[in-house]
């Protein structure tokens, strides 16, 4: 049954299931879910702190508070240098929330509002896993990472057809230029034909369905859940200075929106 807006509990499901195709900035969009972060505390029914795991970005993750602020109606997660290397021993501690289990999206527009502290090292990122298939054939959107002191957001998109077979044709990836040091809205449009990428409103680039007999090229359609990180040092980002933290990524708010 199509239904514009799901909710099932414990899993809060925000199914946008109605077909549409990629529409400019100047159609209308319907709020059908937000988090406005102005409480005192971080909702437990909608985000859980991320654990720590083996991957680049999870390599320093932590439920620590000290990596966690509710400020002046937003979300502030932290990177800094672990305080306490006895009780436990990596260099840096990082914060992160993610959905996972607790609220899922398909379909509709997904904004976010962040201002992102600038250190060597910080990776900072907003981006979807699937719900129910696991990476990288269920597929990976990244909505915002940003590297360093760049001037530049980069957007991407993985897939088993784009990470595991390396095919980047349709390109599965673009920049968009950000306000240094203030506040950007990076968005997602999802449809089933496409996903569309913005930063304040500009377009970055769309990558859409294709018909071709590789597998994992669009596996799109399923229910996904959002991680926002204040990550730290990797492969791609390089070593961290700890001279520049603390570092924090502040989140105003989460909107998702259904087309009218």
């Amino acid at each position: 049954m199509k239904k514009s807006l799901q909710i099932v509990l414990p899993l809060i499901c925000v199914l946008i299931t109605s077909s549409f195709s990629p529409v400019s900035k100047k159609d209308k969009w319907q709020l059908v879910w937000e988090e406005d972060f102005d409480g005192a505390n971080l909702d437990t029914s909608r985000w859980s702190r991320i654990p720590r795991g083996t991957a680049d970005w999870q390599n320093y993750m932590s439920f620590s508070d000290s990596c966690y602020e509710m400020r002046d109606g937003n979300l502030v997660l932290k990177g800094i240098v672990n305080p306490d290397r006895q009780s436990d021993t990596v260099p840096y501690l990082t914060g992160g929330v993610w959905t996972k289990d607790k609220v899922g999206f398909r379909y509709g527009r997904i904004e976010i509002k962040a201002k992102l502290d600038e250190a060597t090292g910080a990776w900072p990122a907003i981006w979807l896993l699937s719900q129910n298939v696991p990476w990288p054939k269920g597929g990976e959107i990244d909505v915002m990472e940003h590297l360093n002191f760049d001037s530049i957001a980069y957007q991407t998109v993985h897939t088993h057809f784009t990470y595991t077979l390396g095919i980047k044709d349709p390109v599965n990836g673009g920049t968009n230029k950000l306000n240094r040091n203030d506040y950007n809205v990076y968005a997602l449009e999802m449809h089933p034909d496409s996903l569309v990428f913005f930063v304040n409103d500009n377009r970055t680039f769309a990558y859409p369905r294709i018909e071709t007999e590789k597998e994992g090229q669009f596996p799109f359609d399923d229910e996904f859940y959002l991680l926002i990180d204040m990550q730290l040092g990797g492969s791609w980002v390089g070593k961290v200075d700890p001279n520049h933290l603390p570092v924090e990524m502040k989140i105003d708010w989460v909107k998702y929106y259904a087309k009218e």
